[in-house]
């Protein structure tokens, strides 16, 4: 049940991040930071392929590891739900970033590649957090 739960907990963060990237790019904010173009990128595939390698790695990478440590984390499940969004997002800024060309943490980007990217995790930690609570009850 606790996979399950992490799974839709997960779905649901990651439709809410990906609406906020949709936005950011239809305001014009940061284009040269654009994650599914950079998976796409990597994989050599159309952009379709960088939104679904994202979803799937938002939703059933994230969301089934989520669903193992919420209880291993320190503090609430809120409080493991950030801890695990920083892990997920420094995992990103070492490996798909440097992999894309962005250099570590996007520093070819610019600083607020980081930054950005950290603060879209953060949300997405949220969402997740809550999302697991109010479906666990």
């Amino acid at each position: 049940m606790k996979i399950k739960t992490g799974i839709l907990s997960a779905l649901i963060a990651t439709i809410v991040l990906s609406l906020i990237m949709v936005m950011k790019a239809k305001m014009g904010v940061m284009p040269q930071l654009n994650a599914i173009a950079m998976l796409a990128g990597m994989m050599g595939t159309p952009l379709i392929m960088g939104w679904v390698a994202h979803f799937v790695i938002g939703t059933l990478v994230w969301g089934i590891l989520f669903a193992f440590l919420v209880d291993k984390l320190p503090g609430s499940t809120m409080t493991s739900a950030l801890i695990f969004s920083v892990l997920a997002w420094l995992m990103m800024m070492l490996g798909p970033m440097p992999m894309a060309g962005a250099g570590l943490f996007g520093m070819k980007i610019g600083i607020m590649a980081p930054v950005a990217t950290l603060v879209l995790h953060l949300i997405w930690g949220f969402v997740l957090g809550f999302s697991f609570n109010k479906l666990s009850h």
